[in-house]
């Protein structure tokens, strides 16, 4: 295909310290699959208005970005280069990992609340922008890789989609993925949902990729039961499909994406947008 996805994995810095350890996360993640570490600083007129007012020219921006590329090279055998571009982060994250056909964005963000920046519910906005998935974490490391990967399942048929990418985490991470079906009441909704959890069954099979298969309980918010189940699983990682247009309330951007991306027990969350299903899921698999 013309978008071939290069081996890098593109992490945004405001140089805060949740950044730092979204920073540390992206390492670990491209020193796990040997990709390289590209580190972005996005200068808004926010940043332009602080250079100004303390008299400092970009150069400083440009010292920063290479000494933490110099500390990335020297902590592991990843090659870390930077990007630094003038603009909305909104817009910038999207055509520079574009530009640079990168794997994957991580994104570090403070949360819903106690936001610096960017770098928080405005993340939404950011990660429905994205050519590539995103992992949004806080401040929970990496671990030992993503060995459970938690892939809710509701009637949102673009769920088949993320099945690929699941694929290729688990291929790459030796995991297992935990399939988490929302429960159903209406026999519509319910066959329609069974279909496309059979469908995803058939690619995991295909594949030779171990998996479990969980229902919900009745009546409860789903995004809840996806986070205590991801709990009781000990997940470390979850794999959601985001449509910020879906009318579902259970895909609603406000109970749904939000719900889950900024968990409480931060565990980093996949976020995969449906209309980048031509690129990803088919330059995944070249990469494999």
């Amino acid at each position: 295909m013309e978008n071939k996805l290069n081996q890098i994995v593109l992490v945004p810095t405001d140089f805060s310290e949740v950044c730092q350890n979204a920073i540390d996360h992206g390492t670990e993640i491209a020193e796990f699959l040997n990709y390289k570490v590209c580190l972005l600083h996005v200068i808004n007129k926010e940043t332009k208005n602080q250079l100004k007012k303390e008299n400092i020219g970009i150069e400083l921006i440009e010292s920063k970005l290479k000494d933490l590329c110099d500390s990335i090279s020297n902590k592991s055998k990843v090659k870390a280069e930077f990007e630094i571009c003038e603009g909305s982060i909104f817009t910038e994250i999207h055509r520079i990992s574009s530009e640079i056909k990168a794997n994957l964005v991580v994104l570090g963000t403070h949360g819903k609340t106690g936001l610096q920046h960017l770098f928080g519910s405005f993340a939404l906005k950011v990660v429905t922008k994205s050519p590539v998935p995103v992992v949004v974490v806080q401040k929970r490391s990496f671990g030992e890789g993503y060995k459970k990967i938690i892939f809710p399942i509701s009637d949102f048929t673009e769920d088949r989609q993320k099945a690929m990418i699941a694929v290729y985490m688990a291929k790459k991470f030796d995991s297992t993925i935990h399939i988490f079906k929302i429960h159903q009441t209406d026999p519509g909704i319910s066959s329609k949902i069974e279909i496309s959890k059979n469908q995803i069954e058939e690619v995991f099979k295909k594949y030779n990729i171990p998996y479990t298969i969980e229902t919900s309980k009745k009546h409860q918010h789903f995004a809840k039961q996806v986070i205590d189940y991801s709990v009781a699983q000990n997940a470390d990682l979850i794999m959601i499909m985001t449509e910020p247009d879906m009318y579902s309330p259970d895909f609603n951007i406000g109970l749904w994406d939000e719900k889950l991306m900024f968990n409480e027990t931060q565990i980093p969350v996949m976020c995969i947008n449906p209309v980048q299903l031509g690129r990803i899921y088919y330059d995944y698999f070249s990469l494999m």
